[in-house]
């Protein structure tokens, strides 16, 4: 028999789970297919959410011409046959991981784009903002392919629960397993559905480590359970956040044992800037570093460099001074104290004074005693820096040398 996920493979693109802001009702891709007017685009987005499902249903509906082109396997001649067919019609080209697209198919390509002789779909796990060449990249509209999230993995669960031989029932805990064990893929999620119809009989109900035994994860008593999957996240960051390393690593193992990869790297790259953020500003490069990684190797191996930057965060130096100036200053403004911009720095102003403004760079040090504020708050002070760390005692020398340029009171 034909496994679950393939015969739940969407056959139009109002079966594709998730990604309301593209092929909803209101979709900007639902929209184009409806009025029949072809614009080049490139969907971005992590490994699994759909995007060569996406382009391909796409191309089925638009009935365009289409052809497809892997810009790291395919070379420039292959594309000069796909668009020597523009002299007979235009013609949909797919292009999968355009990130890796060399320069001189790119050329080519260009001018075809221009006259929309070829319409283009691009495919990349990359932020498209770094990975592409501005030429393609200002010539396409970028769609971001998101994440699925609990509900839609739930959704497709459930349809997918409806076509299994077994009639059995999932408990609530056993739906949160399968997204967290899945990494919110659907293929996944389903397969481990499809594994669970084996072990069980009509009306049976899947439970939580029935799902962490078929995903070879060892089963977890209840304090140690799925229920608490945010309370350890949360364990984990107040012990890098109180310095205990051993405390760290302790709930970055049970973390691991759960399986949700991209839960601890979003709680690792929040930890990085929250609470070590200007005492080892180059930290957060690490950390993100070490995410990536992580996010390419998959566990078991993710736990490698999650390990090590787990103890470099726990050790390091910290401070919140940033955020914290920053929700400061966004209480402020939402509580109504602020006022309007200075003259000498108001665009509109300038454009008609422009002796107004006086250009910091001209000054010794780069400094100058002019002030920013608006002049209902011009002795406001958000940043409090604090001198534990090196790097945030050269920032609080550094400041208190510009506020007594500017005349502001400590």
């Amino acid at each position: 028999m034909e496994p679950l996920a393939s015969r739940m493979r969407p056959k139009k693109l109002t079966e594709v789970f998730g990604q309301d802001h593209l092929i909803g009702l209101d979709g900007v891709l639902t929209k184009m297919l409806e009025r029949k007017t072809w614009l080049s685009f490139i969907l971005y987005g992590p490994p699994g959410t759909g995007k060569t499902t996406i382009a391909k249903l796409f191309s089925e509906e638009s009935g365009l011409d289409t052809y497809f082109f892997n810009a790291s396997t395919d070379n420039k001649a292959k594309l000069k046959d796909i668009l020597d067919m523009t002299a007979y019609h235009d013609v949909l080209i797919v292009v999968d991981e355009i990130h890796r697209m060399k320069t001189d198919i790119q050329d080519y390509l260009l001018p075809f784009l221009e006259n929309g002789k070829a319409i283009m779909i691009g495919m990349t796990t990359l932020n498209p903002y770094q990975s592409i060449n501005l030429a393609i990249r200002s010539r396409c509209h970028l769609y971001e392919i998101k994440s699925l999230s609990d509900e839609d993995i739930k959704k497709a669960l459930f349809k997918g629960l409806s076509q299994l031989d077994v009639d059995f029932k999932l408990s609530e805990d056993a739906i949160q397993s399968i997204i967290r064990s899945s990494n919110h893929e659907i293929r996944s999620a389903l397969n481990l559905l499809e594994s669970a119809s084996l072990i069980l009989n009509d009306g049976d109900v899947l439970t939580s480590n029935m799902v962490r035994r078929l995903a070879g994860k060892p089963q977890l008593s209840l304090d140690d359970g799925e229920d608490h999957f945010y309370e350890m996240l949360s364990a984990l960051q107040k012990s890098i956040r109180g310095s205990d390393v051993d405390a760290a690593l302790h709930y970055l193992a049970r973390l691991i044992t759960l399986g949700d990869l991209e839960s601890i790297i979003r709680r690792l790259l929040v930890i990085s800037y929250e609470d070590i953020g200007l005492a080892n500003p180059t930290m957060s490069q690490k950390v993100y570093t070490a995410c990536m990684t992580a996010k390419m190797l998959g566990f078991p191996e993710a736990r490698i460099p999650l390990a090590t930057v787990v103890v470099d965060m726990a050790i390091s130096p910290k401070s919140n001074t940033a955020y914290a100036a920053l929700d400061e200053a966004l209480t402020d403004f939402q509580n109504g104290i602020t006022g309007d911009i200075p003259k000498h720095v108001d665009n509109k102003y300038l454009k008609a004074h422009p002796e107004a403004y006086h250009y910091p760079h001209n000054d010794p040090n780069s400094l100058n005693s002019e002030k920013y504020l608006p002049e209902k708050i011009i002795n406001k002070r958000y940043y409090k820096p604090k001198t534990e760390s090196a790097y945030e005692k050269a920032l609080s020398d550094r400041k208190d040398l510009i506020d007594k340029i500017k005349g502001y009171k400590k």
